[in-house]
């Protein structure tokens, strides 16, 4: 300590890095999007907009917040403590921690799986026509022969973001074409500015939505998704001057702005086709009916590849996510080839499947009881993390960081109240729905 005294704190003199360099450095933000944008982003921000129209698009703000902040506290306290979350939490908060933490970060993960299954039988269902269940047990049968194959997986992952670049493209085309419609062509209001700007201004919760506004944000600002990053960013070799350089700020940034630039245009597009026609989203045809104004009878193939692409994308690398998470928490061994990820995950498919075969109403709705339900991961890992950043042990030798740990805070009991609340009011009867069978 003396010499950090003589010295200056960590990090003073540490130089942030040009735009290009920044860039190059970047990596595990972009691996956490295609986890995030999987069928449970597109399924629910397109429930926003087709039910609420614009009423929610003020989500954004909050999103982009906890997001960064929930990136950047769990980056900055793998840098202060020299390891990934969960193996900090062990280590300041004892194994009982740990394997709170893992478990509740696994189920979340469990759920999230659950939606990648339904999504990816949604998809099926509108590409080919098969039963849901069917398509989506045939995808499984191709992520298990991924998990144990080799150099099969680079191929796969290249069709994959094939799937969701042309998801995105057919978004991005849909909401220019249908904004510049005239009123009333083929039921299509057109892209409303006044609307727009009262509901990302508004902060308004309309009746019946907070359960589907908490799907939204679970999946899109997620404390899983920082804890994650720290044992990415020990993958990428990232050093504590990436925390003062503006490498770690910059991978979370971009991160969060891609996500929300294809949540948000999933939003609007729903406001602008859906919503004026009163036409909510119960079934994967509804998602398609978004893409028709432009797309026409293609929509529903469009909008089946995407689904396919990233749901079948979130399902694999989702799946091991939960294991990597859980494995930290119960001392296990972490690595992606090990038996202990590899079995586990076969263990949690054939889990989530068992549940989602269960369920006899839509994959659409399903996708969304999966998503709310993944809610619970932040209340219980947050409050570790937020624990973490306010220690004064901890950031021994650094400058305090005080913006960080005011943010968290300001997160942390945002999301707190939304999950007790839509606990209350959706989750309880959600989850009684799904295991009942109804």
């Amino acid at each position: 300590m003396e010499e950090n005294k003589t010295q200056g704190l960590i990090g003073e003199d540490v130089k942030r890095l040009p735009v290009g360099q920044l860039l190059k450095r970047i990596g595990p933000g972009l691996i956490a999007t295609g986890i995030v944008i999987g069928p449970g982003a597109v399924t629910t921000a397109a429930m926003l907009g087709a039910n609420y129209g614009y009423s929610l698009i003020w989500l954004m703000f909050p999103i982009i917040f906890m997001g960064i902040t929930f990136v950047m506290t769990t980056n900055w306290l793998a840098i202060t403590t020299g390891m990934p979350t969960i193996h900090a939490i062990r280590k300041y908060f004892g194994k009982a921690g740990a394997i709170i933490v893992g478990i509740a970060l696994f189920l979340a993960c469990l759920f999230f799986t659950m939606g990648n299954i339904s999504g990816t039988g949604a998809g099926m269902e509108l590409i080919f026509g098969l039963n849901w269940k069917l398509g989506s047990l045939i995808l499984i049968c191709v992520v298990v022969y991924t998990y144990f194959a080799k150099n099969v997986y680079s191929k796969v992952e290249k069709l994959i973001t094939a799937c969701i670049i042309i998801m995105i493209a057919a978004f991005y085309i849909t909401l220019f074409g249908v904004s510049f419609k005239a009123t009333g062509e083929n039921g299509v209001v057109g892209f409303e500015g006044g609307k727009f700007f009262g509901g990302l201004f508004g902060f308004r919760v309309p009746e019946g939505s907070l359960g589907t506004a908490l799907a939204f944000i679970s999946t899109n600002a997620a404390i899983t998704t920082g804890i994650y990053n720290t044992y990415l960013g020990k993958e990428k070799k990232w050093k504590r001057d990436d925390l003062f350089n503006g490498v770690m700020f910059t991978d979370a940034l971009v991160h969060m702005i891609s996500v929300v630039l294809i949540s948000g245009a999933i939003i609007l597009v729903g406001a602008i086709v859906l919503n004026p026609q009163g036409l909510a989203i119960k079934a994967p045809k509804q998602l398609a009916q978004m893409l028709e104004p432009i797309m026409g009878p293609a929509a529903k193939y469009i909008m089946g590849f995407a689904l396919v692409g990233a749901g079948f994308s979130s399902l694999l690398a989702n799946t091991q996510r939960g294991m990597v998470l859980l494995g930290a928490g119960i001392e296990k061994n972490c690595s992606l080839e090990s038996k202990f990820i590899r079995f586990g995950c076969l263990i949690c498919l054939a889990i989530a499947m068992a549940i989602c075969y269960s369920y006899d109403g839509s994959p659409t709705q399903l996708i969304l009881i999966a998503n709310i339900a993944t809610s619970i991961a932040t209340p219980i890992g947050g409050l570790f993390v937020l624990l973490l950043i306010w220690r004064k042990d901890v950031n021994k030798g650094f400058k305090a960081p005080t913006l960080l740990r005011i943010c968290m805070t300001i997160s942390y009991i945002f999301v707190l109240v939304m999950t007790v609340s839509a606990f209350q009011k959706t989750i309880i009867p959600g989850i009684t729905k799904l295991f009942a069978g109804a």
